[in-house]
């Protein structure tokens, strides 16, 4: 018998970064002499790995370029954790339904586009690391919507597709957990809208933490 396994993403979704995306992004497009995207077209790439986001805000570039302002981009970020100035609180009650999926009998993961640093301090910071049994991020796998953090996912949670749930603010997240043949649920606090996740192919939307419990708990 496979166990049941919930997946989160984490930026949108555990956690409410913008601020923190959105000022880095802009450092490093302005240290690359650059005029910066706006809020929504950084939060529309948020969940792919940086160089692919990069890709995405400046198609028009090389490769190569993509690559560079990722590493400015970490170093913005990096920089903004030195001067204390990072924020990422957890979303309302998103840490009493982190314990009681986690007391229900539900293995939990995150698969996020966030860095193994970046993603450790997090969730430690928050106090709720130890609640999660398998931590994929895209140090170690193609970008979202790729299955391959999921597939790993549920096979360090002895997990099957079929009892594993995906949980994100994005079509990004939506997608790969079809790919990968998991129940989806979108969450409508993030940064792409409900109507999105829908579109995605979604198989139900939440607008807060009580009904993402419902939906979990759904057949």
């Amino acid at each position: 018998m496979s166990n049941r396994l919930v997946v989160f993403d984490c930026d949108g979704t555990l956690v409410d970064s913008q601020h923190n995306i959105c000022t880095a992004m802009t450092r490093a497009f302005e240290e690359a002499k650059l005029t910066p995207p706006g809020r929504l077209a950084i939060l529309a790439v948020v969940g792919l790995s940086l160089p692919i986001a990069m890709a995405r805000l400046l198609p028009d570039t090389e490769s190569d370029f993509h690559d560079h302002l990722a590493e400015r981009y970490k170093f913005a970020f990096q920089t903004l954790r030195r001067e204390n100035a990072v924020s990422e609180p957890l979303y309302p009650g998103i840490a009493e339904l982190v314990m009681d999926l986690d007391a229900a009998g539900w293995l939990l993961g995150v698969a996020t586009g966030k860095s193994d640093r970046g993603l450790n301090f997090c969730l430690t910071h928050h106090g709720i690391i130890d609640r999660f049994v398998t931590l994929q991020t895209a140090d170690r796998h193609p970008s979202k919507p790729h299955p391959s953090m999921l597939l790993t996912a549920m096979a360090e949670a002895g997990a099957a597709p079929e009892t594993t749930v995906m949980i994100g603010d994005t079509s990004f997240d939506i997608d790969m957990g079809l790919a990968a043949g998991a129940r989806t649920i979108g969450v409508g606090w993030g940064y792409h809208p409900p109507h999105e996740l829908v579109a995605a192919g979604a198989h139900g939307v939440a607008m807060d933490s009580a009904q993402l419990r419902r939906h979990i708990d759904a057949p």
